[in-house]
């Protein structure tokens, strides 16, 4: 089968620190290519990728020292690429939410577009009854529930290529919390949590422009002078084997409807359980009782943190592999391929396993 992949171009694919999307795309990527795809991926030049690369802007958005730039130009511009190749894929696989939509109004049933982000914003529903024949993939059936009239193929959780990380059975003495700086992440519950307990909190988090405040003047006057709580800033993939393997529990304390927390999965891969609150796709990736534990509260998360050290850490990392590998998310794409294809005379139907 011939797939184009076309993610965002706001992070390198994959990228070297923060960024979801364009890390889920670089492993579904060279899955499908492992599988025996012919894949293209549209990116900027610095993309690592198993798959042909269309190299669409010389540096990602976000690396690009440049002040002045415009990121509707840059998408505009690789949009206006694949369109003018739209003849040399079966299908193309977008991810950059809603802004392909008016270039592709002939061709919808050549595309499939996979939703990243939250989906309960004002403006968002009129836009999917105005586009309603793009086909949609949800990361987590809750990521549905503002726009459940949208034309959904289906839902895939995300996958991590299994050989990135490197499981650890004996965990530290640390507690984890990765990703992100802001309110909805609740950072704030993690170091509650960590100082009732009294067990140590390593931070590595990424600190947006726009959650800066946020950061200094809700979540470092709980750090500072506290020996307790390390911050160690944002992280690459290379070294969040030891982060998350080494620690006894992720801390995953959101109040925000998730659309799936990668982060989560991440965890799992480095046999580390996670303790996460209720909220949004968490009831859909946790298992509770077995890759960790869904928690509603402060006391009930701090009663988690001893139940989680019970926990088989390589049945933790077993599942993973068996839920949330990229070969397994590759595999569950690919039968979403085959069904839109299967309108199509033009598309061979071809996939592996």
């Amino acid at each position: 089968m011939r797939i184009a992949q076309v993610p965002p171009l706001y992070e390198a694919v994959p990228p070297r620190f923060y960024g979801g999307t364009e890390r889920v795309v670089a492993h579904l990527t060279d899955a499908l290519v492992e599988l025996g795809h012919d894949v293209t991926l549209f990116a900027s030049a610095e993309a690592q990728t198993k798959a042909k690369l269309v190299k669409v802007r010389d540096q990602a958005i976000r690396l690009d020292p440049a002040l002045l730039k415009s990121d509707l130009a840059a998408h505009m511009s690789m949009l206006w690429d694949v369109r003018r190749r739209a003849h040399e894929f079966d299908i193309i696989h977008f991810h950059t939410d809603i802004l392909h939509f008016p270039f592709f109004e002939d061709m919808p049933g050549k595309t499939l577009t996979t939703l990243h982000g939250r989906l309960d914003l004002k403006d968002l529903p009129g836009v999917y009854w105005r586009w309603k024949q793009f086909p949609l993939v949800s990361i987590s059936d809750d990521q549905r529930t503002p726009i459940p009239f949208a034309n959904w193929a289906g839902t895939v959780h995300h996958g991590m290529a299994a050989d990135l990380y490197k499981p650890h059975y004996e965990p530290g003495g640390y507690l984890a919390f990765l990703g992100r700086i802001s309110p909805e992440k609740r950072p704030d519950r993690a170091i509650a949590i960590a100082k009732r307990l009294g067990v140590p909190l390593k931070i590595a988090a990424k600190v947006d422009a726009a959650d800066a405040r946020y950061f200094q003047e809700k979540i470092e006057p709980m750090i500072i002078g506290q020996k307790l709580v390390e911050f160690v800033g944002e992280i690459g993939d290379d070294a969040k084997s030891d982060f998350l393997g080494g620690a006894q529990a992720l801390l995953f304390p959101i109040d925000w409807p998730e659309p799936f927390g990668l982060v989560m999965i991440e965890a799992m891969a480095c046999g580390t359980p996670v303790i996460a609150y209720g909220c949004g796709s968490v009831p859909e990736v946790v298992e509770d009782g077995l890759t960790g534990f869904i928690v509603h509260d402060e006391d009930q998360a701090i009663k988690a943190v001893s139940r989680a050290m019970t926990l088989n850490r390589r049945e933790v990392r077993r599942r993973f592999e068996e839920r949330f590998s990229a070969t397994a998310m590759a595999r569950r794409y690919l039968d979403l391929y085959a069904r839109q294809g299967a309108t199509r005379p033009d598309m061979a139907l071809v996939a592996n396993g």
